[in-house]
């Protein structure tokens, strides 16, 4: 199926959930905010959030700073 992650489109399996995604970006454990199509996944709903055809993802970084 294809997605655009982060402003581009990608290829990735079907019923693909979000920690999945995350696992083959080389994400799993990082300070991360993910959004599909506009709204905020919940950290507790990564492993049952499937991602759909056509989802626009965006996954943002958190940077601490002081």
């Amino acid at each position: 199926m294809h997605i655009i992650l982060n402003g581009d489109q990608r290829e990735c399996p079907d019923r693909l959930s979000a920690s999945q995604l995350l696992e083959d970006l080389g994400l799993t454990g990082k300070r991360l905010a993910l959004e599909v199509n506009r709204e905020i996944v919940p950290r507790s709903t990564f492993d049952t959030h499937i991602i759909q055809p056509g989802d626009r993802i965006e996954i943002v970084h958190a940077i601490g700073g002081g």
